[in-house]
């Protein structure tokens, strides 16, 4: 069976469902193209400077752009969108807080060869999570046509519910087939990978991810946005970001103070306490 799409207008609670039924589920023209016209002139510099992949994981015909907040304003709309980020927060409501973990263009280049099928989560040191333990939740928003000759992220459906470390082939798989402005949304815990990209254009995604907080991000948000730029940001996206605590007494600064204090002084609080996990900027 195909990859499951669900309409622009679709509720929380439904991308949820799909979420834990399948381990992805696109949502069809959610962006609207001034959006992605925006985003893609802010990024198109970084991307032609960004060197292609060492290796076959990494795809040595791909680039991969990092720092989106400090690079293209634009892409801060869809790190914050509703739909993506209230779905993060819903999928990853067991824990107290969420974070961004992760922004990338990811452009698969004519001739590229398919990604490794993998899980996003093996990142955190291929660390054996217990089955039905969410701690990713993963967009992939659509900044060209998603096809299966350029590359369309292929999924290894419903294997969410899998053990961990196995293996699968391209055979194994669904393209995600989507159009510019659609998005992928799908867990850390499913196996997929980058498509071969058998066309004569490039295949750009960005991948903007989102983990439970009390882990590490994979792109260093404080090193990749500095600090001229952090300052301009509103206070919900640098919560967002990390400058919040990640749980009841991780993540504070010196004398037990709010992290959005280094940014913001006067918006946090004192003492062991939650960062509102909406990101409403709250601290109690």
């Amino acid at each position: 069976m195909a990859i499951a799409h669900l309409p622009a207008d679709t509720g929380v609670d439904a991308v949820v469902a799909a979420l834990g039924a399948d381990g992805a589920v696109v949502v069809d023209d959610v962006a609207s193209p001034a959006l992605l016209d925006a985003v893609e002139t802010e990024l198109r510099p970084f991307l032609e400077a960004t060197p292609t992949g060492p290796d076959d994981f990494s795809g040595a015909l791909t680039r991969r752009t990092g720092a989106l907040i400090a690079r293209s304003p634009s892409s801060r709309e869809l790190v914050m969108h509703p739909l993506a980020l209230r779905t993060a927060q819903a999928f990853l409501g067991h824990a107290t807080n969420i974070q961004l973990h992760l922004t990338q263009a990811i452009a698969i280049g004519p001739g590229e060869s398919a990604q490794p099928i993998h899980r996003d989560q093996w990142a955190f040191d291929f660390f054996p999570f217990p089955r039905g333990y969410e701690v990713q939740c993963n967009t992939m928003w659509a900044l060209t046509d998603f096809t299966e000759e350029n590359g369309a992220t292929r999924v290894v459906r419903g294997s969410n519910h899998a053990e961990d470390k196995l293996r699968f082939g391209d055979d194994d798989t669904e393209p995600a087939l989507m159009a510019r402005g659609s998005v992928l949304i799908y867990s850390g815990s499913v196996y997929h990978g980058g498509g071969a990209n058998r066309s004569s254009a490039t295949r750009i995604g960005l991948n903007l991810t989102y983990n439970v907080a009390w882990l590490r991000q994979e792109e260093n948000q404080y090193l990749s946005v500095p600090r001229d730029v952090a300052v301009t940001l509103t206070t919900e996206l640098l919560r967002l970001m990390g400058y919040a605590r990640g749980a009841y007494a991780l993540g504070y600064i010196d004398d037990l103070r709010d992290p959005i204090e280094a940014v913001r002084p006067g918006a946090g609080s004192l003492g062991f306490a939650v960062a509102d996990p909406a990101g409403s900027g709250a601290a109690g």
